[in-house]
């Protein structure tokens, strides 16, 4: 087994552990700061990330929600404010996230935890950059909006009417439970999966799983509502009706003992769609990892570029950037180790089966699934990242879409062109080894074809290697114009 997959293995593992991630300070920041003036709390206390040459803390900002705010600030944009779910339609629309992908999770893991029940849950969106978090009755709209260098940037929208609302940051208060294990380290995202009571609090010292895309499914959507045919393989939909006096937890790895059934006890007409779509999950499920991932490689890279420039009596040229080969070898696997995890996440590599789904009926129930779809780019053959094939796995060309994200392309050198010669050696067919056994000669040629035919910015190397194999490869031009 090689070192790399041994570490994959040893770190899903971990996620698999009983940890308890982000409970215990989101509960403490609820109780200590409960008005949202309070809450949103900037540049106070130590942050990890905020020296040279993160700087997490700079103003400096282009996510998504920074982007709108300064929108905002020039009466460029407005945000409408509505009778029954405030600011909330509005912020959706101008930041292009599309209704379909409600989720919903009734356990208490928000700093708005009290107003969190099974009969109100806590109702998440996202597009690729972005995820909405809205509390029934709650203070604030919770926003994590990836910005291409920083990752994670945490904003509070006030719930209350206002003349000029404002996207606070929020730093202190997220970052508490949003910079751990679960987010391998650094600001970032991360699902949960718990054992609930009937009230939506945990049940104490139960196991917890970090959520992602080779999550077993009896692990997955403890306290989340699960519109469709997978919740009966999950913990989905179920509360721990008669927890232990003593407060002891079901055994893991038997992820349905102790938990019933506890049907829909929520008003639907409530929220801005009918359910909680389990395609939008199985999405949410990859895309949280797959930023972190990039995030994880980023910060990497930059941390130890800057060390080694610090090291050096002559320091790097303003300007020049290492080949990765030129670099010391410990400072190579410091870049590589987190690139290679990168590369085997994109690929779907570990990726839990689906074990043989009705495609057909699945996306027919899914208007999210549709949505997501055609939103394309596409290649020649009509071929897109985003198909789905929710048979056996989840897409039908198993790489990441998150691959045309600004934030995998603010990956920094050396680490973007290490990730992008090892997605060649792969999808060429010159890497065989077992870790991308499942990828079949099909699957990797209609993958490469479908990236040199939508995505900017490819290096030389792969227009080299379309060339000698007679490849079509788009204009540059054609390509700008395509990128989402």
């Amino acid at each position: 087994m090689s070192t790399e997959r041994s570490k994959g293995m040893a770190r899903r593992n971990s996620h698999r552990s009983r940890v308890l991630l982000g409970v215990g300070c989101a509960l403490a920041i609820g109780m200590a700061l409960p008005v949202l003036g309070q809450i949103a709390v900037q540049n106070q206390g130590y942050l990890p990330y905020s020296d040279e040459p993160i700087n997490y803390r700079s103003e400096d900002l282009s996510d998504p929600v920074a982007l709108l705010q300064k929108r905002l600030d020039q009466g460029q944009a407005h945000l409408s404010y509505d009778a029954v779910q405030g600011y909330l339609p509005s912020v959706l629309k101008l930041l292009n996230i599309p209704v379909d992908s409600q989720t919903l999770v009734f356990s208490k893991t928000s700093f708005q935890y009290p107003k969190i029940t099974p009969e109100h849950p806590r109702a998440l969106y996202y597009n690729d950059d972005v995820y909405i978090g809205k509390v029934h009755d709650g203070k604030a709209i919770e926003v994590v909006s990836f910005d291409p260098m920083q990752g994670a940037i945490f904003y509070l929208l006030d719930e209350h009417r206002s003349d000029k609302p404002v996207f606070q940051r929020a730093e202190l208060d997220c970052t508490q439970c949003h910079i751990a294990a679960g987010t391998r380290g650094i600001p970032g995202v991360l699902l949960r999966s718990v054992y609930p009571t009937t009230t939506g609090t945990l049940v104490p010292t139960a196991p917890s799983f970090i959520t992602d895309q080779e999550s077993p499914w009896g692990e997955r959507w403890g306290g989340w509502y699960v519109t469709g045919s997978l919740a009966g393989e999950s913990m989905a939909n179920a509360a721990v009706v008669d927890a232990p006096a003593d407060g002891s937890a079901p055994q893991t790895g038997v992820a349905v003992t102790g938990l019933k059934v506890l049907g829909q006890r929520y008003d639907a007409s409530a929220y801005l769609a009918p359910g909680s779509d389990q395609v939008a999950l199985m999405v949410l499920a990859h895309q949280t990892q797959m930023h972190n991932l990039v995030t994880l490689t980023n910060y990497r890279t930059r941390l130890a570029l800057y060390t080694l420039a610090q090291r050096s009596d002559q320091g790097r040229p303003t300007g020049a950037m290492p080949a990765l080969d030129a670099l010391p070898p410990a400072v190579q696997r410091q870049i590589e180790r987190p690139a290679e995890q990168l590369l085997r996440y994109l690929l779907f590599s570990d990726e839990t089966p689906l074990g043989g789904l009705d495609a057909q009926q699945i996306i027919a129930a899914s208007p999210f699934a549709r949505e997501f779809a055609a939103r394309g780019p596409r290649d020649s053959q009509g071929r897109s990242l985003r198909d789905f094939d929710l048979h056996q796995r989840l897409f039908r060309y198993p790489c990441s879409y998150l691959i045309y994200s600004a934030d995998f392309n603010a990956l920094p050198e050396p680490a973007k062109g290490y990730v992008y010669h090892r997605l060649l050696q792969v999808l060429s067919g010159q890497d065989q080894s077992p870790d991308f056994s499942r990828l079949s000669s099909a699957d990797r040629r209609s993958i490469l074809s479908i990236l040199l035919q939508t995505k900017p910015g490819l290096p030389q190397e792969w227009l080299d290697y379309a060339h000698a194999q007679g490849l079509s490869v788009l204009a540059s031009s054609s390509l700008a114009s395509r990128e989402p």
